[in-house]
């Protein structure tokens, strides 16, 4: 149950997804004054280097961050061609690198963090069950000096999550929320938890913006999710966004493990401008990041 480590993929092509997402996302949402509760179901360590063991390891950052940003950096060749949601991901990754070395990574709880505002009372809930990761998280969000604006805790985010919806109204009164969920789907039974999960939101608070992240795998699961979440969205009259990005199979002739090659974000009650965004960002990304076979990107959406 706890084996999956996140400091093994950190920075790889799903992160890359998942973040520019995510970030599209709360750009917009951050455009009204009223505060918004942000939760991470499965927060992870929050911050991670790209340079010590666990990521030299699994390397996949190799084809995700560092393949990026070597390709915006590379000189006496044409630019990678820019759109604000590719640049605002590349500036925050920039920010916590400010040495022009890039060694670390953030997880989604400092992605979102970055975004906070301290004026609207916005707040972070991250939850993370592996011991080793929460304390780690623990560790990374204290150095923040965030005070009751971030919590961490060492719960199941699936059961933690539905206690807290509706969440609390801003000082308007109005009521906002922006849920990530992206267990690792190690265990066969995550992909049902996160149909469950869902369902169960949008009952409690339908209006809510959900984030869902999953791997695209040959797994009957796996291709079932993004339909029950269509079906789900669709039964309770929301919009919703999937974006998929696969970057292609590695060469097996030179004797390399197949890896993760494609994964998927799926988003209720997107922001309508984030469609354009991913629609004009996700080919720039496939063209640093495409590596052979099967790669593909693709962008749909559906709903009001």
């Amino acid at each position: 149950m706890f084996s999956y480590r996140h400091a093994f993929h950190a920075g790889n092509h799903a992160d890359v997804l998942k973040h520019t997402t995510l970030l599209a996302t709360l750009r917009h949402l951050m455009q009204k004054e009223a505060g918004i509760t942000l939760v991470d179901t499965h927060a992870g360590a929050g911050l991670y280097r790209l340079d010590g063991d666990y990521a030299e390891k699994g390397g996949e950052a190799a084809d995700g961050i560092v393949k990026l940003m070597a390709a915006l950096r590379a000189a006496g060749q044409e630019p990678l061609p820019s759109t604000p949601a590719l640049d605002d991901y590349l500036d925050l990754i920039a920010s916590f690198n400010p040495d022009d070395q890039l060694r670390v990574y953030p997880g989604s709880p400092f992605v979102m963090q970055s975004l906070m505002r301290t004026e609207s009372r916005d707040r972070l809930k991250l939850f993370e069950l592996h011991p080793t990761d929460s304390r780690t998280l623990t560790a990374n969000v204290a150095q923040l000096n965030a005070g009751r604006q971030v919590s961490v805790q060492l719960q199941d985010g699936f059961e933690s999550l539905k206690p807290m919806l509706p969440p609390p109204p801003s000082t308007s009164g109005s009521k906002r929320a922006l849920v990530l969920i992206d267990p690792s789907y190690e265990i066969k039974s995550d992909y049902a938890k996160v149909s469950a999960c869902i369902q169960e939101c949008l009952k409690r608070f339908p209006t809510g913006c959900y984030l869902v992240w999953y791997p695209i795998i040959p797994r009957a699961e796996a291709h079932d999710l993004p339909r029950r979440l269509k079906t789900l969205s669709n039964q309770a009259g929301r919009p919703w966004l999937h974006a998929t990005l696969n970057i292609g199979q590695r060469d097996l002739s030179l004797n390399e493990r197949p890896g993760l090659s494609a994964s998927g974000m799926f988003v209720i009650n997107p922001p309508h401008t984030l469609k354009a965004e991913l629609q004009a960002t996700l080919p720039r990304v496939l063209d640093v990041l495409g590596r052979g076979r099967g790669k593909a990107q693709s962008v749909e959406a559906g709903g009001r």
